[in-house]
């Protein structure tokens, strides 16, 4: 037997019944049509534009087999990706290093990974490049095109950068000795330089420039109800261990972020 009111007219029926179906498939709109992006910077993420893998990607895979979301997870350069956070509504970007700058201009959900911002160098050269005090930032530093790590190396006074497209053409003129300071995220310097036919003993830290936290980035247009969901389910997986897990499998070396952070830009006027 139906619960439904007969006595209430047949539109009133209809129009409800239509309300709830428009809210139910606007969420689910919101959630489905959203463009997910992410570089190659292994172990992080990495593959190409028909497989994405990496810590990273296993963790966004986790939070879409919780909500239910069945976008595919694109590879592309991070300039394209950075440009495509920033121009367009209902990007999901990862993994993007959180600042002040980029906290202004997108909602960034996390964190998902720790680095350290850090200049590196070929083995036994350290020392050497120490030893010239300041005038150490006069030296070029090997940096990718749009990342953070160049921007930290400026704010640092690091301003002779040498840019590529990837970490992996930076990290071989590094050992082609095209210059003597490379500056990239410490959780990635080892796979990298494996990808290179290296090893993480053929090169030696500098200094360390700064901590980065690293999060899922949705540009600002992206509606309030998916970042909520994507939060939330965030959320949920690290609180039923299943992200320490993935982080564990590719950092066993490294300490999980529990804590889960929303960060808005402003609202504009």
């Amino acid at each position: 037997m139906s619960h439904i009111d007969c006595h209430l007219p047949i539109t009133t029926h209809y129009r409800k019944f239509v309300a709830i179906c428009l809210l139910f498939f606007c969420s689910l709109s919101d959630a489905q049509e959203l463009q997910i992006l992410t570089e190659n910077w292994p172990p992080i993420s990495f593959g190409n534009d028909t497989k994405a893998e990496g810590m990273a990607v296993e963790v966004v895979k986790a939070i879409q087999a919780k909500t239910g979301n069945t976008q595919a997870i694109q590879v592309v350069p991070f300039a394209r990706g950075y440009k495509a956070l920033l121009d367009e509504p209902n990007v999901l970007l990862f993994t993007v290093g959180r600042s002040e700058e980029r906290e202004k201009l997108m909602h960034l959900v996390g964190p998902v990974a720790i680095s350290y911002i850090t200049l590196y160098t070929r083995r036994g050269n350290a020392a050497n490049l120490l030893s010239q005090g300041d005038a150490i930032r006069k030296l070029k530093v090997g940096a990718y095109r749009s990342s953070i790590f160049a921007d930290t190396a400026r704010k640092k006074g690091f301003f002779n950068l040498e840019l590529a497209v990837s970490p992996l053409v930076i990290a071989n003129m590094l050992m082609a000795k095209r210059f003597d300071l490379w500056v990239e995220g410490s959780v990635v310097v080892p796979s990298i330089l494996k990808d290179i036919g290296y090893s993480s003993d053929d090169v030696e830290p500098v200094m360390v420039l700064d901590a980065l936290e690293l999060y899922l980035a949705f540009s600002a247009k992206t509606p309030a109800s998916t970042i909520k969901i994507w939060e939330e389910a965030l959320r949920a997986i690290k609180k039923d261990g299943s992200f320490a897990k993935i982080y564990r499998k590719w950092l066993p070396d490294e300490v999980p972020p529990m804590q889960v952070i929303h960060l808005s830009p402003p609202t504009q006027p």
